[in-house]
Order: structure tokens, then C-alpha cells, then sequence
């Protein structure tokens, strides 16, 4: 089966073609005609699958008959690169269509962002929060929509934006279209699908897990080792395009200026940066002027790029649904992919945890030449001194431990 089942207009048919859609995906073979037929639904679907081409396509086709200057299409995102990136999919499949789209974030001029709605759009992709403030402000009109999208519905919960997605739904007294995609379906996320929802279509494309192009291996190391072996592991190691995880915006900041240090075409994304910084970032990485981008979970359902060949798990995620949002950013599209996680003692119920819902027991991998037993420096240096009995350097040394 090929996109033309689908019959969409010619226009964009033309921009699918153009993009090198083939084959449908099957979150998009089966959510396309629910949802093209006016139906709610509620698609659950890893990483990687074709999801915003799934809701993005059919919205486009329904708008293209509907008076133009006016909001009809909602979609909430958790994070600004995500809202971003579905506001690209929307310009990409709608393009020479005439429906006009904005990415509604904070962090930027919101005065900016009120122009173009004056202008008149036809679909909002939008951040809770900065929503919220225009809805307050009366500078976006929702009196017209017609179909609302909760995309990444579990990571909206995990941000804490329910009662900002429940006080946006009070503003909403029309009639519309509900659309729920999320990766996995906690408690919190049923109830709010039963709340919203009239007689919802549900899809599930497999099990909440990594795509099968994806390889695991497991590095042990000593925590004060793992930049060290990181370092060394890029330079062994063939790498096209690589996306490391750290625990905190600190860490990232730290590591990717170690590896630019080293030498590594390096860049950084967490949530300290100001938006300019991101954006340069995000687009440096995607241009391929950076080859790696050491970031915090703020990427890991923020980024769409195809061909990041590698992920490292510099620290283990607090559990395995992160880590299956993680390396869900590679092995993406039936591109092969390759994850890799350092991992300590710590760890070793999260690494049980993440094979039992593999069914498998991980590689475990030890780099030939790098030296495992080394010590912390702190240590070293206070051994050297014999200063490790005073108290400030022995809490130096085990804090950095």
C-alpha cells in the first residue's frame, strides 16, 4: 500500500512525493483514516514511527476547504523543539496549500508571536504555558477549532502540564476532534482520554519499546571514569552522528566542553540555554556542523533527525520508559542505530528492569586499552598530599566521587 490509498489533494500528495514518503507507516496506515473520517482516536506508538506525518497529513486535508485567517487545528507539545519540528511537518506537507502555521513556545518575544497570529493562521502548535498566556492576553482565538492534538501525552504528564492542558480544554466549549498520541498509558493519561474523548478509535503500534534496528551494549565503568571513556570511545569507535544523554544541565554543559577540548565537533542543549543558543544547537547537529550533541532529556522526544547513528547513555535515565524515549532518537525509520550505556553499580536494578522487558540480556562491553582502575584525580591528588584526613577535602573528594 503507498500514500495515494489515502487520496489526498493533489497539492499534497505533491509535497509527500517530494519529502520520499513511500510506503505508509503502520501508525500512519492505521490512524490516517479514523481520523480523515472525523473520528477521536488514541494512538499509541514508540518513537521513530511516523506519528506527526500520521495527524499532521489528514489535518492538512481537512483544513484545505475551510475558511482561511482563522485557528482550526490545536496541537500541544511538551517541549519548544518538538513544537518546533511538528510546525516543520506542517509547512513541509502543506507547502504551496496556503495554510499558514505558528510554533507557540516561551523563552522567545511573545510580542512576535502576537503579530502572526493577527495575521491569521490556521493551526497552533504550542507549549502549554505560552498558550495559556495568550488565551489570558486574548491574543489567540479558539472560538473556531475543530480538532485538538495532545502529542507526547505521557512526557506532558512527567513535565507536569496536566492542569495546564485542563485549564486549556476549559477554554474549548465547541464541539471538536480529539487526537491523543502518546508512547506509553499511565493511570493519569487513561482518565484524561476518557474525560476528553468521545468514543476514541485506539491504535497500538507494539509494545512501548525500542525499535528492532536498534543494537544495545552496556559499558561498566566507575562513575569518575565515564567522561574519560567517552573521550575514548569516540575516538575508537566510527561514528556518524552522535546524541549523548547526561543526567543534569550542569553535566551536559561540562562534558561537551571537555570534548570540544579534545578536539570533538561538540555542541550542548538543555534547558539553562537561551532559545537562540538552542536553536543554534539543534541546527547545527542537523546540518552536520556538530557531530555530537551532549544533552539532558530535553531531546529525548525533542529531536527528529534520521540519521544519528549512535546514542551513549552517559548516566543510566531514571528508568526504563527514559531510556526507550532516549534511544528512540536513533534507529529511526528502519535506519539502523546503536545504543550505548555506561553504567556503575547503581544501576544494576534499572539495567535488570530494562532486560526484562527486552527479553534479553544486554552486551556488556570493556573498551580494549583504556585503563579501568584508575582513581578519581581528587583522590590521587589528596593521597599525594596526605591531606585526605581534613575534613573539607575528604568531603571534596567524596562528593565528586
Amino acid at each position: 500500500m503507498n500514500f495515494e490509498t489515502f487520496n489526498f489533494h493533489p497539492r499534497i500528495m505533491d509535497n509527500v512525493i517530494g519529502m520520499g514518503y513511500a510506503t505508509p507507516t503502520p501508525i500512519q496506515l492505521q490512524a490516517i483514516p479514523p481520523i480523515m473520517q472525523g473520528q477521536d482516536l488514541i494512538g499509541l506508538a514508540q518513537t521513530g514511527t511516523g506519528k506527526t506525518a500520521a495527524f499532521a497529513l489528514p489535518i492538512l486535508q481537512q483544513l484545505l476547504t475551510k475558511p482561511a485567517g482563522q485557528v482550526r487545528a490545536l496541537v500541544l507539545s511538551p517541549t519548544r523543539e518538538l513544537a518546533e519540528q511538528t510546525c516543520a511537518a506542517f509547512s513541509a506537507l502543506g507547502r504551496r496549500t496556503g495554510i499558514r502555521n505558528i510554533a507557540v513556545y516561551g523563552g522567545v518575544d511573545i510580542n512576535q508571536q502576537i503579530r502572526v497570529l493577527r495575521n491569521g493562521v490556521e493551526i497552533v502548535v504550542a507549549c502549554p504555558g505560552r498558550l495559556i498566556d495568550h488565551l489570558w492576553r486574548g491574543t489567540i482565538d479558539l472560538s473556531n477549532l475543530e480538532i485538538l492534538v495532545i502529542d507526547e501525552a505521557d512526557r506532558m504528564l512527567d513535565m507536569g502540564f496536566l492542569p495546564d492542558i485542563q485549564s486549556i480544554l476549559k477554554c474549548l466549549m465547541k464541539k471538536r476532534q480529539t487526537l491523543l498520541f502518546s508512547a506509553t498509558m499511565p493511570e493519569a493519561i487513561k482518565r484524561l482520554a476518557q474525560d476528553i474523548l468521545y468514543e476514541p478509535v485506539t491504535i497500538q503500534i507494539g509494545r512501548s519499546l525500542p525499535a528492532d534496528t536498534v543494537s544495545h551494549a552496556l559499558y561498566p565503568v566507575n562513575q569518575h571514569l565515564k567522561s574519560s571513556l567517552l573521550m575514548a570511545l569516540l575516538s575508537q569507535t566510527e561514528m556518524k552522528s552522535v546524541l549523548v544523554f547526561t543526567r543534569t544541565k550542569h553535566r551536559a554543559s561540562q562534558v561537551a566542553q571537555q570534548l570540544q577540548k579534545a578536539g570533538f565537533s561538540t555542541t550542548s542543549l538543555h534547558g539553562d540555554l537561551s532559545q537562540a543558543r538552542r536553536h543554534a544547537s539543534l541546527n547545527g547537529f542537523r546540518s552536520g556542523s556538530y557531530k555530537i550533541l551532549v544533552a539532558t532529556d530535553i531531546a529525548a522526544r525533542g529531536i527528529d533527525i534520521s540519521r544519528i547513528s549512535h546514542v551513549i547513555n552517559l548516566d543510566m535515565p531514571e528508568n526504563t520508559d527514559d531510556y526507550i524515549h532516549r534511544i528512540g532518537r536513533t534507529g529511526r525509520i528502519n535506519n539502523k542505530g546503536s545504543a550505548l550505556t555506561f553504567v556503575t553499580k547503581a544501576d544494576e536494578a534499572t539495567v535488570q528492569a530494562l532486560e526484562r522487558i527486552l527479553h534479553r540480556t544486554i552486551e556488556r562491553r570493556v573498551l580494549q586499552g583504556f585503563n579501568y582502575t584508575a582513581s578519581a584525580p581528587c583522590l590521587r591528588q589528596a593521597q599525594s598530599s596526605r591531606t585526605l584526613q581534613r575534613p573539607a577535602m575528604r568531603k571534596q573528594c567524596l562528593a565528586s566521587r
